[in-house]
């Protein structure tokens, strides 16, 4: 074994790799919540500060992306356990896939009908977006983070 190789073996991060390779770094798990709270605070103030909805209508577009926080992860989740050989029932892959696909649908549909500028629609839309990828995000860091602390005390 030459000298470059002992240095290698002697690092930290290299230790940390070899014991578990799918702990994530703190920087994509701090990018991750990032991603997840300026998506979420940007709609919610979005919403907030808009004189051109009227109150019902603002709580719909609140729900609609509450349901598509819940439906991506589900889906995260589901998938996950199936390639973790973890079982889950096919109706319930299904249903959380339609919740997704719904969840979507809705945004655009309402989004659509909307009395908004072309500019406020996309701003939700990214938004809307940015969120559900950076709460999926999240919900894998949890998850690995959670197998990395279980694989260290085994």
């Amino acid at each position: 074994m030459n000298k470059i190789d002992e240095l290698l073996e002697e690092t930290p991060t290299m230790e940390r790799k070899k014991k578990n390779q799918f702990m994530p770094s703190n920087a994509f798990i701090g990018a991750s919540w990032v991603a997840f709270f300026v998506g979420f605070l940007a709609y919610c103030i979005g919403l907030w500060n808009t004189s051109k909805m009227e109150l019902n209508e603002k709580g719909y577009y609140f729900t609609v992306l509450l349901f598509g926080l819940f439906a991506v992860i589900s889906v995260q989740k589901t998938v996950r356990d199936r390639l973790e050989n973890i079982p889950v029932t096919d109706i319930y892959y299904g249903v959380c896939w339609f919740g997704t696909i719904a969840a979507i649908l809705l945004l655009i549909v309402g989004l659509w009908n909307a009395e908004l500028t072309i500019s406020e629609k996309g701003f939700y839309g990214m938004a809307y977006g940015l969120a559900l990828f950076g709460v999926v995000a999240v919900q894998k860091n949890v998850r690995d983070v959670r197998a990395a602390l279980i694989a260290e005390e085994n």
